[in-house]
């Protein structure tokens, strides 16, 4: 078969379409993440979709709205044990990793979960992708872009400080914890997508390529839309070359993704 004809295959394309989708969106989310400081949360949901998967595979239940489910408990907790400081989840995500890893062992041991199905979760694959699955990519895409649009000064001056964000009547709760969320559910998807090792090659990389090369100048809404760019490059040049050579895509995107950074790095 010839190597372009297998990108009509429907696997193939879905996943495709979807990689385009994420590869523009997951960045945004990247962000928020390095601007609010929410690096022990990403760590944190990272192992939570571990977890999640676990009970998915343990009790024969569906990957993503699981995943879903586990990381919104896990975030809604947070803010919960949160309430009476300055956003932010230090060290107590901390204790969630550990209980989260040992918690999905524990689950595999005793389902006896095939060790092959425990490494999918590492990995990922855009090719498993149901059409459930990218319906709910799709609807996430559209929320993040439209949050962001509507909400855009409102995130920036969240991103300032959010002490003034508050002086100026902005419901910093709210916005805090609504995107957090939509980070929970974007890192769910990112697992199906890439697997657990791999997500930040479209959530991380494609922001820290994009702040390296532009002037802190240039401001906050050219992060947004570079890094956006970026990902978007990352993940369809990624995936083409997966395809045509036979490899893993998340490994093949992430690759190129770090290897554009590392040389962002080197220019003045």
């Amino acid at each position: 078969m010839d190597k372009l004809t297998i990108f009509l295959l429907p696997p193939v394309f879905r996943g495709f379409i979807a990689l385009i989708v994420s590869g523009a969106v997951f960045p945004l989310c990247g962000v928020t993440i390095i601007r609010l400081n929410l690096i022990p949360l990403r760590y944190m949901l990272m192992h939570g979709v571990i977890l999640g998967g676990a009970i998915a595979l343990a009790f024969s239940l569906p990957l993503v709205p699981v995943t879903i489910a586990v990381n919104t408990i896990l975030v809604l907790v947070m803010i919960k044990f949160t309430r009476n400081s300055s956003f932010g989840f230090g060290s107590s995500s901390a204790a969630v990793m550990v209980l989260g890893m040992a918690l999905a062992s524990l689950l595999t041991h005793i389902a006896d979960v095939p060790a092959k199905d425990t490494l999918d979760l590492l990995w990922g694959s855009p090719f498993a992708l149901t059409n459930k699955d990218f319906a709910v990519l799709f609807i996430l895409a559209v929320i993040i872009a439209v949050y962001l649009a509507i909400n855009l000064k409102n995130v920036l001056a969240l991103f300032y400080n959010a002490e003034v964000a508050s002086s100026l009547g902005i419901n910093v709760r709210f916005h805090y914890t609504l995107m957090v969320l939509i980070i929970a559910f974007t890192v769910a998807l990112a697992i199906k997508l890439l697997g657990a090792f791999l997500i930040d090659a479209l959530l991380i990389l494609p922001v820290l390529f994009a702040a390296s090369l532009l002037k802190k100048s240039h401001g906050i809404k050219r992060l947004f839309a570079f890094s956006s760019v970026s990902g978007l490059a990352f993940a369809v040049a990624g995936y083409f070359l997966a395809v045509v050579l036979d490899l893993p895509p998340g490994a093949t995107i992430a690759v190129i993704a770090s290897l554009a950074y590392a040389v962002s790095l080197t220019v003045k």
